[in-house]
C-alpha cells in the first residue's frame, strides 16, 4: 500500500483572488456567502469568464462495486460535494456545472429543522482556509429531501452524478426507542430514492451528545437499518459517517460492529469539534472564535487543517478493514491529494470548504487528478483501477 499523502499546495490564480474579494465584501454576511453557492452552480454556464458546464468526458469515471450484491455506484469523477452544501436537494443537477461527479444531499432529519437560532452560524477562517460552522442541522425534513431527489435523480445520472442522501437523528429526542424509531424512519424514506444512504453519526453542531459515543445505540441503529435494507427488492449501499476526533480504539470498536452487521462503507470523516481545535495545525486561536463560540462550542471546523488527521484515519481503516468502502472527507482541496487517496484505496472523496477558496474547485481538481494519472502513465481512472486489480 502506498502511504505517501502530501498536503499538496495550490497557488492563487486571478480567479481565486476574485473569490477572496467576494469573501471580504461579504465578511459580515457569512451565511449569505454560504448560501450563494447554489446560485453560482445554477448560473455557472452563463456567468462571464466562468462558462462552467458539466464535464461528461469519461477520463475520471469510476464505478464502485460491493461484494454483497448492492447496486454499484457510478461517478462521473470521484469528487463529490459533501453533505451540508445542498441541504434541501433542490436543483441537484446544477452542481454538475461545477464539476462534481456526485453529491450527498442533506443532512436530513425526520422533521423540518430551523437549526441553531444564534447568528452568525458560520464564519470563514482566511489564514487556515477553513470554515467554522454551527448551523444545527437546519433542513426541510427527509420526506421533502427524498421527494426532490427522486424527481431529479434520473437527470443527475445522465450528467454522470451519483446521488446519496445523508440522514441523522432528530435532535431533542431523549428516549432511546424514540431515537431508534426516528432514524430508522428517516433511513427507510431516504432509501426509496438515493443511490446510497449515509448515516451521520457524528454531527457536532446541535449541542447534544453524539450518537457515535453510545455503542449500544449505534449497534441497534445499524442492525435495524441493515435488516430493513435486507428486506428490500433493491439492495443499496449504506455508509456511516464517522467523526474525525475518535481515538483508534473507539474507531475499531465501531468498525467491528459495522462489518458485523453488513454496512458497506464509511465516510472518513466529519467537521472537527470546536473544543478540540488545538489538535489541528491551525492559525486561529480558540479564544478568537467568538461570536461563533456563543453557541456553547457545539460547532466544528472544516477545511484544509483537517487533511493530515483525515489521512491517518483513512490509513487505519484501509489497513484493518480492507473489505470496507471508504469515502474520504476533510481538507481535500487539490487533485494530487485525491490521487494519493485513490492509491490508498479510497473510492471517492467529499469536499465542500474548498469551493469557498478555489474558483470552480472541482473543475480545477479534475485537471490536477487527470495530470497526476498521466504522470503515472494512465489515460483514465478506469485504466488505473484495472491495473491495480491485477496486482
Amino acid at each position: 500500500m502506498n502511504d505517501k499523502c502530501i498536503n499538496h499546495e495550490y497557488y492563487m490564480r486571478p480567479s481565486d483572488r476574485v473569490l477572496a474579494l467576494i469573501r471580504r465584501i461579504f465578511h459580515n454576511n457569512p451565511e449569505f456567502r454560504h448560501d450563494s453557492l447554489k446560485h453560482v452552480a445554477r448560473f455557472a454556464p452563463v456567468i462571464p469568464l466562468m462558462g462552467a458546464r458539466p464535464d461528461l468526458s469519461k477520463t475520471l469515471n469510476r464505478e464502485v462495486t460491493f461484494a454483497d450484491g448492492c447496486s454499484p455506484l457510478h461517478f462521473g469523477c470521484p469528487i463529490m460535494l459533501a453533505a451540508g452544501a445542498n441541504k434541501t436537494a433542490k436543483r441537484i443537477c446544477d452542481f454538475a456545472n461545477m464539476g462534481f461527479g456526485g453529491i450527498s444531499v442533506g443532512t436530513a432529519t425526520r422533521h423540518v429543522r430551523e437549526g441553531n437560532t444564534h447568528r452568525p452560524r458560520i464564519g470563514f477562517l482566511e489564514n487556515d482556509r477553513a470554515i467554522h460552522n454551527s448551523m444545527g442541522l437546519n433542513n426541510d425534513g427527509v420526506e421533502a429531501v427524498t421527494r426532490r431527489t427522486d424527481a431529479q435523480i434520473s437527470a443527475a445520472h445522465r450528467l454522470h452524478m451519483c446521488v446519496g442522501i445523508s440522514v441523522a437523528e432528530t435532535p431533542g429526542l431523549t428516549d432511546e426507542d424514540e431515537k431508534l424509531k426516528d432514524i430508522v424512519e428517516s433511513f427507510s424514506i431516504a432509501y426509496k430514492a438515493a443511490d446510497y444512504v449515509e448515516i451521520n453519526l457524528s454531527c457536532p453542531n446541535t449541542g447534544e451528545n453524539r450518537i457515535d459515543l453510545d455503542m449500544s445505540l449505534v449497534n441497534k441503529i445499524f442492525t435495524a437499518i441493515t435488516d430493513y435494507r435486507n428486506s428490500q427488492t433493491i439492495r443499496k449501499a449504506i455508509y456511516a459517517k464517522l467523526s474525525p476526533d475518535m481515538p483508534d480504539n473507539h474507531t475499531a470498536t465501531i468498525m467491528d460492529m459495522l462489518v458485523k452487521v453488513g454496512v458497506n462503507g464509511v465516510v472518513v470523516g466529519n467537521t472537527y469539534p470546536t473544543k478540540k481545535l488545538s489538535d489541528l495545525p491551525v492559525h486561529v486561536a480558540y479564544k478568537d472564535l467568538t461570536p461563533l463560540r456563543a453557541d456553547g462550542d457545539c460547532g466544528g471546523m472544516s477545511g484544509r487543517p483537517l487533511y493530515e488527521n483525515m489521512v491517518k484515519k483513512v490509513k487505519f481503516v484501509r489497513e484493518h478493514y480492507p473489505q470496507m468502502s471508504v469515502i474520504a472527507c476533510g481538507g481535500i482541496d487539490h487533485g494530487y491529494k485525491i490521487y494519493d487517496l485513490v492509491k490508498l484505496g479510497v473510492d471517492a472523496v467529499q469536499c465542500y470548504s474548498v469551493v469557498a477558496f478555489r474558483w470552480m474547485a472541482a473543475h480545477a481538481m479534475r485537471k490536477e487528478l487527470a495530470e497526476a494519472l498521466s504522470k503515472d502513465g494512465f489515460k483514465t481512472l478506469a485504466e488505473y483501477d484495472a491495473a491495480r486489480s491485477k496486482q
